[in-house]
């Protein structure tokens, strides 16, 4: 192979060569705490359930108020993350994704499937404060679409003026699919929706309502109308189920201690 390709005064070598490592080491700077303890369930894409907050909980090494100044002057924040459950599980460079019915290949490269070569993913999610308790620096967001315990990688200011390309197109993906269906609650639901929010503060029905409008439903299961869901949010079980008419939450139940948590 020819020499390596420069850009200024940094050499750009090609892969293969013996300048570039086999592996680079990288370390979490901050775990998340999200309401949402397994993958299934969890919105595909950030921005969809933007009544659940999430909280960003930087590591002690990078826990400082010198670490985020400034950072309380953003209104969106980008997270870059570690796909935490699919580390050991491979990739493929050919996959179904789930928006196309899961009949359809498509390049790994051209899809946000989390099997990747690395596992690293980017979600843009709303700042809503900057908390610091002592030494513990913590941030609280809406939007995340991240299971409880994923590392962060990295942390960096949503910049309006060049993160939006309103000419962007994607003709597999042009835009949002949510499920336009009416939601349902049984009356032993709303009494614990009720229940939760005299005790948390958290409009629970509206973040069941968020979810499952967002169907996360397997693709060829999708017409088995009598068929019962469970997702785990918080530390509740949902189960619930959607037809044609409706999207039906039957019964909420608080799972006992440890159910909850993610693995």
């Amino acid at each position: 192979m020819g020499a390596p390709t420069h850009c200024g005064s940094r050499p750009i070598h090609y892969s293969g060569e013996p300048a570039l490592t086999d592996a680079l080491s990288m370390q979490p700077v901050a775990i998340v705490r999200s309401a949402y303890k397994e993958k299934f369930g969890i919105p595909r894409q950030p921005g969809l359930a933007n009544s659940i907050i999430s909280t960003i909980e930087l590591l002690p090494e990078f826990s400082s108020a010198e670490a985020v100044r400034g950072l309380e002057t953003c209104s969106h924040i980008w997270l870059v993350f570690v796909f935490s459950e699919c580390v050991d599980k491979g990739w493929s460079p050919l996959v179904r994704p789930p928006r196309l019915g899961g009949n359809k290949k498509l390049g790994v490269f051209a899809t946000r499937s989390p099997f990747r070569p690395n596992p690293i993913g980017l979600s843009p999610v709303k700042l809503e404060q900057v908390r610091i308790e002592g030494k513990q620096v913590y941030l609280d967001v809406r939007g995340a679409d991240l299971l409880d315990g994923t590392p962060i990688l990295d942390i960096k200011p949503y910049l309006p003026y060049s993160d939006v390309i309103a000419d962007a197109e994607f003709a597999v993906a042009d835009r949002i699919e949510l499920l336009d269906l009416p939601v349902h609650f049984s009356e032993q639901a709303k009494i614990h929706c009720a229940h939760y929010q005299r005790t948390h503060g958290e409009a629970l029905d509206l973040q069941i309502s968020e979810l499952l409008r967002c169907d996360p439903r397997p693709a060829y299961k999708k017409n088995d109308s009598d068929r019962i869901y469970g997702v785990k949010l918080h530390n509740l079980d949902v189960r619930w189920k959607i037809t044609d008419e409706g999207i039906y939450v039957e019964t909420i139940e608080t799972l006992r201690e440890g159910e909850g948590n993610a693995s």
